[in-house]
């Protein structure tokens, strides 16, 4: 199988050093530290010092100087580049930075989820009022029309089966779990993600004879459920390795009269099915597009049927406040996608639908939990990762990519939905 490895949209001109160890075909922008002039660095190191004397956290650099509150530890190799990373690309800079190994912490989730809760102030007001001037802007070529969605799916959803099966459990099921109770255990992974389906199938009212449409199929597991319970499924996908590993489960299944698989964009789907249910797809179909997917649930449901949603959602302000921005998770692992808030949802439902909001259940921390189990074990098995070709940098990536992801839902800053949408049905 072919190995793809993410490539940065466009390559920068390099800085004043280059982190050797990097490949630089690969990843132009780590292994190149952008050229910072000293106002930058100095004004950078300002904001940074205001800022830590705020926070329960450490960062300590080489000549021994230590600034913050105390907490989790921030181990910073190589404060230049740090700086001019930072200053000259913000955020993205800064995850480009761990990328390269300028910085390092014992316990990353820990230093992350304090800066998750601090995300709000952690920029002067003032700065922030500026942020349009300083923020970089989401590329055009990234927007969520037909063709680059299939684009940003295949960027992520097509690096490798083999690689997602080494830290997922054997349901291949990559969104939050629901647990009985903390802390999770690996062994009860499984049994958890297979209480998510379940719920979702359960909200949907997915029977015997149900016709149901999925809209992101993952691997297929929840298309294997809806089967079992007697439910005619029709998935949809954009991952041309996600579609023919699921293909290979629905039919070892038996399940292949039951379940049709197509690589398809939402907007394409035709017919009218009694439920839909579509898992943490929302967020890879951009503001631009919402009103374009909520109605294609309205449009598709049958009268008196029912849509349940898993969503990962955001503070509505700091939305607003991002929607534009283009952000390290877009760049290197998620291009295109954007987290909703609940009031972006619940007001695009109710603008462009006739749909009803029939329930909201919010279970952030189980998804805490999931990342990190999926964390631990990605770790544990760093050299099967190196062994299917993907680099240092990919793997630092990626513990990056789940850490931050871990902290953003222990710091309460993402939360994840199970909502119900239903339609009424006609007047006779």
């Amino acid at each position: 199988m072919t190995q793809v490895e993410p490539r940065p949209a466009a390559r920068h001109r390099p800085g004043g050093h280059r982190a050797a160890h990097v490949d630089a075909d690969r990843w132009p922008d780590v292994a190149a530290v952008p050229r910072a002039s000293w106002p930058v660095r100095a004004v950078t190191q300002a904001v940074l010092e205001r800022a830590l004397r705020r926070l329960p956290l450490r960062m300590r650099f080489p000549d021994g100087t230590t600034l913050g509150l105390g907490g989790p530890l921030v181990e910073v190799r190589n404060p230049e580049a740090f700086h001019a990373r930072i200053g000259t690309r913000g955020l993205i800079g800064f995850g480009e930075s761990y990328m390269a190994g300028e910085w390092d912490a014992p316990d990353l989730v820990g230093a992350l989820t304090v800066l998750a809760a601090h995300a709000a102030d952690l920029i002067p007001p003032r700065l922030q009022r500026l942020r349009g001037l300083w923020a970089q802007r989401q590329p055009l070529t990234q927007r969520n029309t037909p063709d680059g969605s299939r684009s940003n799916i295949s960027r992520h959803y097509d690096l490798s089966n083999d690689l997602f099966a080494l830290f997922l459990d054997e349901t291949l099921t990559y969104s939050s779990a629901v647990f009985r109770g903390f802390p999770a255990d690996w062994s009860l992974l499984a049994a958890a993600q297979h209480r998510k389906i379940d719920r979702l199938l359960d909200l949907a009212g997915v029977g015997e004879g149900a016709r149901l449409l999925e809209i992101g199929t993952g691997w297929g597991e929840l298309a294997l459920r809806a089967a079992a319970r007697g439910a005619y499924v029709t998935s949809l996908t954009l991952s041309r390795e996600q579609r023919d590993l699921a293909l290979d489960r629905v039919r070892a299944a038996g399940h292949a009269d039951r379940v049709s698989i197509e690589l398809c964009d939402y907007r394409e789907a035709r017919g009218t099915y009694d439920a839909i249910v579509s898992v943490e797809m929302i967020e890879a179909v951009g503001a631009e597009f919402w009103p374009v997917y909520f109605r294609t649930l309205d449009e598709r449901l049958a009268p008196g049927g029912r849509a349940a949603l898993q969503a990962i959602t955001m503070p509505h302000e700091r939305m607003l406040a991002s929607r534009d921005t283009h952000t390290w998770i877009q760049k290197y692992i998620f291009p295109g996608g954007l987290v909703p808030s609940t009031q972006a949802i619940e007001q695009t439902v109710h603008e462009h639908t006739g749909l009803d909001m029939a329930a909201r259940d919010g279970f952030g921390a189980h998804y805490a939990e999931t990342l990190r189990l999926w964390r631990e074990r990605f770790t544990d098995r760093a050299d099967e990762v190196a062994a299917l070709g993907f680099d240092e940098t990919f793997r630092r990536l990626w513990t990056f990519y789940l850490a931050y992801s871990e902290a953003g839902f222990r710091s309460g800053y993402l939360d994840v939905q199970h909502y119900l949408f239903t339609k009424e049905r006609s007047a006779r």
